[in-house]
């Protein structure tokens, strides 16, 4: 037993010339709904590399899903917003840390590859949300899009969902925040100027690292930093307020450089921004644990044993309160480092609340006159 650790180290550096490219996740975790486990055997991608042949599709699929609703309550107190909507389920950006492939198991697909290759699409997202905030009994309340994945995700760029869903917001005046890690947003750079003069939305836009180098591993498929960079001064200089979520702060990955981060997106114009630490729960603490054993070979113990002292000795954190923000020493150290950040870069900035007062006149899709 004493010789086990040496031999699944030295075999994690060998495999790690075989990452699986584009993708955040390398392989498929069991779904814990689902009876039968489909396992791919290393006999099976022998005989495929031998006859040149591939295993699996890398393709992205798209799948229409035909939901009944659109607006989700959220129920979570760790998490910053009462209602949410999704206009895509699974994400092709394959944020390798992303706490929605979880969600992906209920659909029954793995929260691995399935969440990044089988993206489910809601092409009457538009009309269900028309359907919820025209109701009697609606009041006004921000709903944020892409509180589950994101909706500038590159499936966007194809089906248009969310920009269809803001022209809804704007029509009935409705406030909506946008969270999303995509240069894509500034597409719609007119609805959301639209929306702005009424103060009726908010974006956060997400920037986990300055380095290319991290970004590209830890988030496959998202825009490049600069691009981000470049998405949060457009938006500023349209006087669209933005909040950077410098998120998550990963122990020997990023958290060194939270005062970077802030400076920087300070620079380009966010009014704020957020952080929250990483938190592993579900099947994806061993979607993780996976990829970095190949992707990072040379500290993947090292950021594992750190994410452990910040989560109570687990990198499977449930606990409300802390799973988000962390404990002990380091996490403490990652809190400092932000509340010196704000007073450093931006001491005298703040995001400005959204107008709820609009939408009540605008149920009918006009102004009410009398």
């Amino acid at each position: 037993m004493g010789l086990f650790p040496y031999f699944w180290n030295k075999s994690s550096i060998l495999k790690s010339k075989n990452i699986i490219k584009g993708r955040g996740a390398q392989k498929n975790t069991p779904n814990k709904f689902l009876q039968h486990v489909y396992e791919v055997r290393e006999d099976f991608l022998e005989f495929c590399r031998l006859e040149g042949e591939q295993a699996e599709s890398n393709k992205t699929e798209y799948i229409p899903i035909f939901p009944k609703t659109i607006v989700n309550k959220v129920d979570s107190p760790d998490v910053g917003m009462l209602y949410s909507m999704n206009p895509y389920q699974g994400c092709e950006h394959g944020c390798i840390y992303c706490y929605a492939r979880n969600a992906h198991e209920y659909w029954g697909y793995s929260a691995g590859l399935d969440f990044e290759r089988k993206i489910l699409i809601k092409k009457a997202a538009p009309e269900l949300l028309e359907k919820k905030i025209k109701h009697k009994n609606w009041k006004a309340h921000t709903i944020v899009m892409s509180g589950n994945t994101d909706c500038y995700q590159p499936a966007e760029r194809r089906f248009q969902i969310t920009r269809k869903c803001l022209e809804v917001f704007l029509k009935y005046r409705h406030p909506v925040g946008i969270i999303t890690k995509n240069a894509l947003i500034l597409r719609d750079l007119d609805v959301l100027k639209e929306l702005t003069s009424h103060q009726l939305v908010g974006v956060n836009i997400s920037v986990t690292s300055l380095s290319e180098k991290t970004r590209r591993k830890l988030e496959p498929r998202t825009a490049s930093i600069q691009k981000r960079l470049n998405t949060i001064k457009v938006l500023s200089e349209n006087k669209i307020p933005v909040n950077a979520m410098l998120a998550p702060m990963i122990p020997g990955i990023n958290s060194h450089e939270i005062l970077q981060l802030a400076k920087a997106v300070a620079d380009h114009g966010a009014s704020s921004f957020a952080i929250t630490f990483v938190r592993l729960n579900g099947a994806i603490g061993q979607i993780f644990t996976d990829w970095i054993k190949k992707a990072m070979p040379d500290r993947a113990e090292k950021v594992l044993h750190l994410i452990q002292d910040c989560h109570g000795g687990s990198i499977n954190d449930s606990r409300f309160g802390l799973r988000n923000r962390g404990e002990g020493k380091v996490a403490q150290q990652i809190h400092d480092m932000a509340k010196l950040a704000r007073i450093k870069y931006f001491k005298d900035k703040s995001f400005p609340k959204l107008n709820y007062d609009l939408h009540e006149q605008y149920k009918d899709g006009q102004m009410k006159l009398f």
